[in-house]
């Protein structure tokens, strides 16, 4: 469901992917190659940030299923928003990847080339600098991406849209 809301409708890439079974709703814009998997739902209809009701969704980034997008400013591009995981952060950077069922709460800035771990609990207010890997309830900086852990939000980004353009050929 593409929904407006204030008299702001979605702006969607005519090349991302959104299932039928995902929600948007207010002002949102979703760049080129992104998706929305069934059942994620993101909403641009509560201004925490004072910055006007808008979430920004860059290019190539994905939000699978089961997530909910609260009040996010802007998320960058090749970003992975792992299956059932909850954001509203203020900002996530570019080449992100956040595990399966991690909350991200309110005022959260993650720098660049980031992993939040599946499950993990990233408090309000937390900044996150580029290039970390966080992990735990709550979070912590547990240290700096490995190369292969770079490698992984790298091919995690592919993989996913090879999906995009698979499940486009079957008329998703």
């Amino acid at each position: 469901m593409i929904k407006s809301f204030k008299g702001q409708t979605p702006s969607i890439a005519e090349s991302a992917l959104i299932s039928e079974t995902a929600c948007v709703i207010g002002d949102v814009q979703i760049g080129d190659r992104s998706s929305i998997w069934p059942g994620a739902v993101i909403r641009a209809d509560c201004d925490v940030f004072q910055a006007g009701l808008r979430t920004r969704i860059g290019s190539n980034t994905h939000i699978e299923d089961n997530c909910v997008v609260h009040a996010t400013e802007s998320i960058g591009d090749n970003v992975v928003i792992g299956h059932g995981a909850v954001v509203e952060a203020r900002r996530i950077g570019d080449n992100v990847l956040i595990g399966d069922n991690a909350t991200v709460l309110t005022y959260v800035e993650i720098g660049d080339y980031c992993i939040v771990a599946a499950g993990a609990v990233v408090t309000e207010g937390m900044k996150i600098p580029a290039g970390s890997f966080v992990a735990g309830a709550p979070a912590k900086v547990k240290g700096r991406l490995s190369d292969k852990q770079i490698a992984t939000i790298e091919n995690t980004c592919s993989m996913v849209a090879v999906l995009v353009a698979e499940h486009r050929k079957d008329g998703f």
